[in-house]
């Protein structure tokens, strides 16, 4: 109990600093931060998407290391945005945010997202070059692609039940 005290005291220094109170308070900050928010998760889920389709399978006409290094970029600076964004947006309601069951549900799923892609990149994307064109992905990638999608979708859906949990 007495980390826990601890914790939400950090919080709630966090929501009483100038930047905060200014995110909370100003006209534009927090809707501006969230339209950026917006526009991080849209390039990286739909970068995501358009892989992990490619990963389970569809349109093996489509070169996949060639996505991969097309996509993955976007997907990076689609994290940074969001992960900048709603670092920003955490601070203006840190203590309410931290204790909000939506909001600890989509941080487990970030994390086991980026797991998933970590072992991915180690696993079966490592030998990309055997099924990179016209051949089947084997079963780890089609399986990790579904995980993702699962995940990623999951984090969307969390996002937006912050506001009603």
């Amino acid at each position: 109990m007495e980390g826990e005290k601890g914790f939400f005291s950090v919080l709630a220094w966090f929501q009483h600093t100038a930047l905060a109170q200014e995110i909370r308070g100003g006209t534009w900050s927090y809707a501006a931060l969230e339209v950026v928010h917006l526009i991080g998760v849209a390039c990286l889920v739909g970068s995501i998407l358009a892989f992990d389709l490619r990963l389970m399978g569809l349109s093996r006409g489509l070169e996949a290391r060639g996505m991969m290094r097309h996509l993955l970029p976007l997907a990076a600076i689609g994290f940074a945005l969001a992960a900048a964004s709603g670092s920003l947006m955490f601070m203006a309601d840190a203590v309410a945010l931290a204790a909000n069951r939506a909001f600890q549900v989509k941080l487990v799923l970030i994390l086991l997202a980026g797991l998933n892609a970590l072992a991915c990149h180690r696993g079966p994307l490592s030998g990309m070059g055997a099924w990179n064109r016209h051949v089947a992905p084997p079963w780890a990638a089609r399986a990790m692609a579904v995980f993702s999608l699962v995940f990623w979708l999951a984090v969307v859906a969390c996002g937006r039940l912050i506001a009603y949990v």
